[in-house]
């Protein structure tokens, strides 16, 4: 089911059919992302009229003639731009892929999507494409533990170096480290995850962007976002100056715990960039979990927006518990700036945040014991409510001295709200609570 069909015919043949024009809007209205989940990118008279997409399990696919295959793999080398205008070889493309990755770009407004085999092959194939051996990476603090061990001990043996400012970094701050940055070398990057896992800071993204955009003539280092915590439904990075956001599709967008994969969105220049990188190195997502991915997408607003709830009528009676210390949750800003990052930026406070409990591990580790309903496990943005403690588990690989400045402590507890009964939820973090 060639979804990218070459535009003639190259020997006189009869061509391949066209999938008809995807709808996306009706009389001048554009249509929703909600809406365009349940059809968009697949035309079911090019798969023997099948209401939804099937799983395509091939290695390769047949080309109509030999001049149409040498001009497909001219695209995917690169000898010839445009990229594959076909289906090649399933380390490249496939129809299921495409499809959901055309799905992907429709919640950010994306030129162009890519899906990958987990969110760590996306933020990896994203690396390799950009930075090289004596560059410099500049990222904010804390990102996901194997993100920092990918830039810091992975990279590192390759002369790649990095420096860091604080998630609620100001942008005075953030001008100083990327001068910092400069005099130490190239700065291919500047990395962003916000917020940050597991501490629940946002970035101003827009901040990091006029800092970049101020401090480097010519040729710009990409903005790349990770967004998984919040997207695609509650931050849109690419509106506020990101240029490539990138996914663990795991959560919300798969969202329910049985599936691994990754994204990436941005511009056509860049993620044909990326593509080249993926198409070397094999890191495409397979077709079954792509189509689990599109089942997914068609109820991901309907999940997020339970979530959300179901967290902001927990975390408002968590914050008052008498066992408790704080809740990090971004409906309850900490500071002004963080409050006003957050109006700027975000549509909604998301459904995972970070619990301090009074008290160390000791009592961190009783909680989690007790729970009943919320499973004791690491991930976020599935169905059913997880908890997990990122300073034994997570980020148990981070330096004491490290997880103490970034406030990952003993007593701290993330939790990734489900859309189970709100009030069930309660009832199970009570008699945790009691437990400790």
């Amino acid at each position: 089911m060639p979804r990218k069909p070459d535009e003639a015919d190259l020997t006189g043949t009869t061509p391949r059919r066209r999938p008809k024009p995807d709808v996306i809007e009706i009389n001048g209205k554009k249509l929703k992302p909600s809406t365009l989940m349940m059809g968009h990118g697949f035309d079911p008279a090019l798969s023997e009229g099948a209401l939804k997409p099937p799983i395509f399990l091939t290695s390769t696919f047949v080309f109509e003639n030999a001049a149409a295959g040498k001009r497909h793999f001219e695209g995917v080398t690169g000898k010839r731009p445009g990229g594959a205008e076909g289906l090649v070889y399933s380390r490249f493309n496939g129809p299921n892929q495409e499809i959901v990755e055309d799905r992907l770009g429709v919640w950010e407004d994306a030129e162009e999507a890519l899906t990958f085999s987990s969110g760590m092959s996306a933020i990896a194939t994203v690396l390799l494409t950009f930075v090289k051996p004596g560059d410099v990476i500049v990222h904010s603090a804390p990102l996901y533990a194997a993100t920092e061990t990918l830039i810091g001990r992975i990279l590192g043996k390759f002369g790649v170096t990095w420096l860091d400012f604080p998630a609620a970094a100001t942008k005075e701050e953030i001008e100083a480290v990327v001068e910092k940055a400069k005099r130490q070398g190239n700065v291919a990057m500047i990395y962003l995850e916000s917020p940050a896992n597991p501490t629940n800071v946002l970035v101003d993204v827009q901040a990091v962007s006029a800092v970049r955009d101020a401090m480097f003539d010519g040729e710009k280092p990409p903005i790349v976002i990770d967004n998984t915590f919040l997207g695609p439904l509650w931050l849109h990075p690419l509106e506020h100056g990101a240029d490539i956001v990138v996914y663990s599709l795991t959560k919300y967008a798969g969202g329910h715990s049985d599936l691994v994969a990754g994204g990436a969105l941005g511009s056509k220049a860049h993620m044909t960039m990326v593509r080249a990188m993926r198409n070397t190195i094999g890191t495409i997502l397979d077709p079954h979990s792509a189509w689990m991915l599109l089942r997914s997408l068609e109820t991901l607003e309907l999940r997020m927006e339970r979530a959300g709830q179901n967290a902001e009528k927990i975390c408002t009676w968590l914050k008052d518990h008498p066992k408790v210390e704080k809740v990090v949750y971004l409906g309850f800003p900490e500071t002004e700036r963080q409050a006003d990052i957050y109006n700027r930026h975000c549509t909604g406070a998301g459904s995972t945040f970070s619990l301090y409990l009074k008290g160390g591990e000791k009592e961190a580790f009783a909680f989690l014991d007790a729970l009943k309903i919320a499973k004791l496990a690491v991930s976020l943005g599935g169905t059913e409510t997880l908890a997990s403690h990122p300073a034994a588990m997570t980020h148990l690989s981070v330096p004491d001295e490290r997880k103490k400045a970034l406030a990952i402590g003993d007593n701290m507890v993330r939790i990734s709200i489900g859309v189970e009964d709100a009030d069930d939820l309660i009832a199970d973090f009570e008699q945790a609570l009691a437990a400790i």
